[in-house]
């Protein structure tokens, strides 16, 4: 989503520099001084997050970016860390082989899913799920069940994935760029923030718990959920973590639909997606508050010394992502995943080559208008 141009604030420690000193040299790995240095937030939303892939894929190889930290939630957690453990190994081009291998690895498992599209869907090329028989089923399982009891072994084939394609013992390692991972604590309603030092497969696993699929994954002694429900994805660690004030938010989840849902799917899905936006648009009002604290000039010493500007940025595909239901969200078809990754990529060239020059300048997105 291509925005307005408007300076944002908020609380933080120090005051950081927006433009980098310097990036990548493509030939030798050097620093060079038109680079712009920018953290990332991406959201979560399935196999949706292979759209992010695509972001992240054009991000990562053009020369004139830096990422100094990512802060993801469910799928966006998983590229977060994928890109983390690839980076430590061989810098931007290996954070892109490792996406890589990992939405490969995704689509490959996807012939042994109960969720599969229908014929009738495929010669249409409708991407959802709202026909498939497994994902039809499973929808009224769950409504009946909890997975205590549907699935008492506590089966997910997603620990199978992270563990053949994440490394983490490389992603604590990774020192080139800061990484956050959320989930919900079940027993206090607080979200909890994984950084590197404390971040483990349960740590991703919880961060992608949906309460109806899958039993709450337990992390020193406590349940956890998905991290979308208190943070997709969680804002005020890129701003009090970081120096950068350039926030880059990768969206997959619409904020507005037109007109009001009428069957029980349509309800479903927008359910899903206001709770999932919910705690990003709390985030961005107080963004927004700050901002006119600032414009104002209504902060005093020495309080106005802890505030920075911060510069907020959006790469989204609002009527791409309008056009899927939730159900795609478990569509994790190699066709799907590629199709996605293609979108995210245009997506995040068209952001570039429109906005590239207000990183480290000013927003390239309307906070109040948007979120307000």
């Amino acid at each position: 989503m291509i925005g307005q141009s408007h300076e944002v604030g908020m609380g933080a420690g120090e005051t950081g520099e927006g433009a980098a000193q310097g990036g990548r040299d493509a030939a030798s790995g050097s620093v060079a001084s038109t680079a712009r240095r920018i953290s990332l937030a991406l959201q979560g939303g399935g196999a949706h997050g292979a759209f992010s892939w695509g972001v992240l894929d054009r991000l990562l190889e053009d020369d004139r970016i830096v990422i100094e930290a990512v802060s993801g939630t469910s799928a966006g957690a998983m590229n977060a860390a994928a890109l983390a453990a690839g980076h430590a190994h061989g810098g931007p081009e290996g954070g892109r082989r490792a996406l890589d291998r990992f939405w490969i690895s995704t689509g490959a498992r996807a012939v042994f899913s109960p969720f599969q599209r229908t014929l009738i869907d495929r010669l249409l090329g409708r991407w959802n799920l709202d026909q498939s028989p497994g994902y039809l089923w499973f929808s009224l399982v769950g409504r009946l069940f909890s997975p205590y009891q549907a699935n008492p072994l506590n089966h997910q084939p997603l620990r199978e994935i992270l563990a053949e394609q994440i490394d983490i013992e490389a992603v604590r390692a990774c020192r080139a760029l800061r990484l956050f991972v959320t989930a919900t604590n079940v027993r206090t309603g607080r979200p909890r923030v994984f950084s590197q030092d404390d971040l483990s497969l349960d740590a991703l696993l919880a961060s992608a718990c949906l309460p109806h699929l899958y039993q709450a994954v337990e992390i020193d002694g406590d349940p956890y959920w998905d991290g979308g429900y208190m943070g997709n994805p969680a804002i005020w660690p890129l701003i009090y973590g970081c120096q950068t004030p350039d926030v880059v938010l990768v969206q997959i989840n619409p904020l507005q639909r037109e007109g009001v849902p009428r069957t029980s799917l349509e309800i479903d899905d927008r359910m899903n997606e206001i709770t999932f936006n919910a705690s990003l648009m709390h985030e961005m009002r107080a963004i927004a508050f700050v901002q006119r604290l600032l414009e104002q000039n209504a902060l005093r010493e020495p309080f106005a010394s802890r505030y920075k500007n911060m510069r907020i940025h959006m790469i989204g595909d609002e009527a791409g992502m309008k056009a899927l239901g939730v159900s795609s969200k478990f569509n994790a078809e190699p066709e799907f995943l590629e199709h996605l990754k293609a979108a995210g990529r245009s997506c995040a060239g068209r952001w570039l080559e429109a906005h590239f020059e207000d990183l480290g300048v000013r927003s390239s997105v309307d906070v109040r208008a948007t979120f307000l």
